[in-house]
């Protein structure tokens, strides 16, 4: 075992974390503008009336507005062309107004009334400038679609709001990439932490309880999400149901992030609290041969698929696999991420959509061996004009993990 790995107390690792998000700001007022009118373009070249928000992750990518959504209807019309619409129970109008960055009226609805009939008014109201599509966020309960259908006028149609929030939401700015990178930056000094504090005998649960603490001492609120694995539990890629506790020579995986500014990090370290067998060892290699056989691949304009295939590719000249076959890689090799922990585009089988710069991925290529052990290792990339770049380093080694 490492110098990284075990020997410090939790007190002596969580006095190494200090608060890294001093100097770093939130996204302004005239990004999300910029974000509006890169959508009311879209809408006006493909003949969409307007783009129903709801309380959630795109409403407050465009807005700003940060609300939770529920039986109620809180969201937001974005026309083709104008301003932005709110629309919310009356009794929440005070609270949506304390919370509003991008200007335009509140429009309420009461506890006795239809607000599907409300919005299907206000849409109704606006120049279509040629387009009946209404598009609706992808993330809006199938109740509240239910009673658009119903309320919408005849020659209304309703389409999937994600041709418009992918378009906008998967190309990251400056700014949004800078909030990412110290999001990455922070949960990889709560692993180095946690890597440093473990010891024979400490649960799975404790593990978890000190990630929370590390991330809020490094000015997070606590972690967004959190997977703590030992020994044969980590073939399982997102846990087990009961406890663990550590022993000499176990695997350890970790898969933790937080957010900050409302923009996510999410890394994975597998590593072994002991001395790994030369099986264990030899899959730790193949995971990472594939880790940068994807992001090797990765060039503006090649298809999301070919970054999936360079890393089955690389797995099958190990002997894993072929495919989704065990012992090999079970699931995609990665994900977008940005204010949601999986977003689009993703890095899976035959996906045409292209790369482009912007772009933010998970490349998490695991191994697994059933009933045995899994590997993963995930770090996060982005797309520049050449290439792809690292927000985290890799890991060096099965027992050196930092």
């Amino acid at each position: 075992m490492t110098t990284l790995i075990g020997g410090k107390t939790k007190e002596e690792a969580l006095g190494s974390l200090s608060n890294m998000t001093s100097d770093v700001a939130p996204i302004q007022k005239s990004e999300y503008l910029s974000r509006i009118d890169k959508a009311q373009q879209y809408m006006q070249q493909n003949g969409i009336a307007a783009l129903y928000l709801n309380a959630g992750t795109n409403l407050t990518y465009f807005t700003g507005m940060q609300w939770y959504a529920s039986e109620r209807l809180v969201g937001a019309i974005l026309p083709a062309s104008g301003d932005i619409i709110y629309v919310a129970p009356y009794f929440e109008i005070d609270s949506l107004e304390e919370r509003k960055l991008i200007e335009g009226d509140i429009i309420g609805w009461q506890e006795h009334e239809s607000p599907y009939a409300l919005v299907a008014r206000l849409v109704g109201e606006i120049d279509t400038a040629g387009g009946k599509k209404i598009a609706v966020d992808e993330s809006t309960q199938f109740f509240v679609v239910d009673g658009f259908n119903k309320a919408l006028p005849e020659g209304a149609s309703i389409i999937n709001g994600a041709e418009i929030t992918a378009h906008c939401r998967m190309h990251k700015s400056v700014n949004e990439l800078a909030l990412i990178q110290r999001a990455m930056d922070m949960t990889l000094a709560v692993h180095k932490a946690t890597a440093s504090m473990l010891y024979t005998g400490i649960t799975t649960t404790e593990v978890e309880a000190f990630i929370n603490d590390a991330h809020k001492k490094v000015g997070a609120s606590g972690n967004y999400f959190c997977i703590v694995l030992f020994g044969t539990a980590t073939s399982f890629p997102h846990g087990v149901k009961d406890p663990q506790v550590l022993k000499e020579n176990d695997l350890v995986l970790i898969d933790t992030g937080c957010k900050v500014h409302g923009y996510l990090s999410d890394i994975t370290r597998t590593y072994c609290f002991g001395k790994p067998t030369a099986k264990q060892k030899a899959m730790w290699e193949s995971e990472k041969r594939a880790q940068y056989a994807a992001f090797n691949a990765v060039k503006p304009g090649l298809p999301c698929g070919d970054v999936d295939k360079a890393a089955r590719d690389s797995l099958a000249s190990d002997g894993l696999g072929p495919d989704y076959n065990l012992p090999g890689l079970p699931h995609r090799t990665g994900h977008g991420i940005g204010m949601d922990i999986h977003e689009w585009p993703y890095l899976v089988k035959d996906n045409p959509h292209p790369l482009a710069p912007g772009m933010c991925f998970s490349n998490e290529p695991m191994i697994v061996v059933p009933n045995e052990f899994g590997i993963r290792l995930e770090d996060h990339f982005y797309v520049s004009d050449t290439g792809a770049v690292w927000f985290t380093e890799p890991s060096k080694a099965i027992d050196e993990p930092f």
